[in-house]
């Protein structure tokens, strides 16, 4: 059961690090700073998820664990996003903000601005007219296979050797 729950993973990786790709780079939405710290868990999740299927035994068992504390940090950090975007709290990376100039020349003004704009985190981009937003959906994606990956280790445990 374990290699299937890494194909599940790698599988799930794939999807949501593609779709985000494909947002980005095909239909030209342009993430913010918490959208970007959204994809490295499953990054993670990829990698335990290859380890899930090709180490045998407890190992490949262990990696499948070890991926259901990492869906639920990226469950975490679409809550948090989610909450920015619907201005409930404050977003907790200052890249998030826009810049604020106090003093100083126009010059040294220019000069402090970022290389290229970046999307505030307080913008949600909303697909298909649905209530939810990318990184909410990818919250519930997050959800949903972290749901699969539990049912699957604990439907199929090895057995005890007593």
């Amino acid at each position: 059961m374990q290699r299937v729950l890494g194909a599940i993973l790698i599988a799930a990786s794939i999807v949501a690090l593609g779709s985000a790709w494909y947002g980005q780079h095909i239909d030209g939405y342009v993430p913010c700073e918490l959208c970007l710290l959204e994809r490295g868990p499953w990054r993670l999740v990829f990698l335990l998820g290859i380890l899930a299927l090709i180490v045998p035994g407890r190992g490949g068992r262990w990696a499948a664990i070890l991926s259901l504390p990492v869906l639920a940090a990226d469950m975490v950090l679409a809550v948090i996003h989610g909450g920015v975007e619907h201005k409930w709290w404050q977003s907790p990376l200052p890249s998030c903000h826009a810049p604020i100039f106090h003093r100083g020349t126009f010059h040294a003004r220019m000069a402090s601005m970022p290389l290229r704009p970046s999307k505030p985190c307080d913008d949600p981009t909303y697909l298909f007219n649905l209530p939810f937003s990318m990184s909410v959906m990818g919250g519930l994606f997050a959800l949903l296979i972290f749901i699969i990956a539990t049912y699957g280790l604990m439907r199929y445990r090895p057995r005890s050797r007593i």
